[in-house]
């Protein structure tokens, strides 16, 4: 068993040493874009499934699942979706035992082989984004009996030259795909942007305004409108006759006298 996982790693060996020089295609995320939707999850599993359809890819079983993971933020509107990054070289890789685990020699992809897969947790244990789970899958090794499952860069789409289930439905380019020094150098582009709006030399707000303007203000109003909710005390309006007071300690109204609007 340690034989055949000392192969795989020498396999990754020789791809590292083969392709260094060739441009890294891969999927890159711009957290600050995520907005929770759950849309990559969802095709993620559908692009999984045995039908592969939308409608009938969660009768199955079992049930497929999802690669990519989106994780809230700490106010409504901001999420990061993590999944593998398919790292070079991977420890994933480096662990397994039983060679489950090996890289695509064409893309550079890290993929696991369900039926080789031990579940001994070993990937999951080294695993520096915590991208790995375990669940029954339709081509696992028997019923009932879990696996590890992680991203596998949508090897078969990326193959035929198409783009990975995830960042072909986002529709707010939080899941993007491509070339790895082009994606981190408009990275950089909009960075730069955005210091020199934050020092008032321009401005980063693509032409009419951003797309993502009235979500994160809904986030922001939402977040203000909870702590205006605790600050209101209903039993402290009842033992104060019914005056309400604001936020700041001061009376903002007597609902057992007239008003002025």
């Amino acid at each position: 068993m340690l034989e055949v996982g000392k192969g795989a790693l020498a396999s990754d060996n020789h791809w590292r040493q083969t392709m260094r020089e060739a441009p890294v295609r891969s999927v890159f995320i711009n957290p600050e874009r995520c907005i929770g939707c759950l849309q990559c999850e969802f095709a993620c599993a559908v692009e999984h499934s045995v039908t592969r359809s939308e409608s009938a890819a969660f009768l199955e079983t079992p049930m497929p699942r999802k690669r990519v993971h989106v994780e809230v933020g700490p106010v409504p509107t901001l999420s990061f979706p993590n999944q593998c990054r398919h790292c070079d070289p991977a420890p994933c890789l480096q662990v397994c035992p039983s060679g489950a685990i090996s890289r695509n020699q064409d893309l550079g992809l890290v993929l696991v082989e369900p039926k080789r897969c031990i579940g001994c947790a070993m990937c999951a244990v080294v695993c520096p984004f915590d991208a790995v789970t375990f669940h029954p899958l339709a081509d696992g090794p028997g019923d009932g009996i879990p696996v590890a499952v992680k991203c596998d860069g949508c090897a078969d789409r990326v193959g035929r030259g198409e783009d990975p289930a995830c960042t072909e439905v986002c529709k707010v380019d939080a899941l993007v795909f491509g070339e790895l020094n082009e994606l981190v150098a408009a990275g950089r582009l909009r960075s730069a942007g955005a210091v020199l709006a934050a020092a008032g030399a321009t401005s980063v707000e693509p032409p009419g305004g951003s797309p993502l303007a009235g979500w994160r203000a809904w986030g922001t109003a939402r977040v203000v409108a909870a702590e205006g909710a605790v600050r209101w005390d209903p039993e402290r309006t009842r033992s104060t006759g019914g005056t309400r007071y604001s936020g700041n300690g001061s009376p903002v109204g007597n609902g057992n006298k007239g008003e002025r609007s």
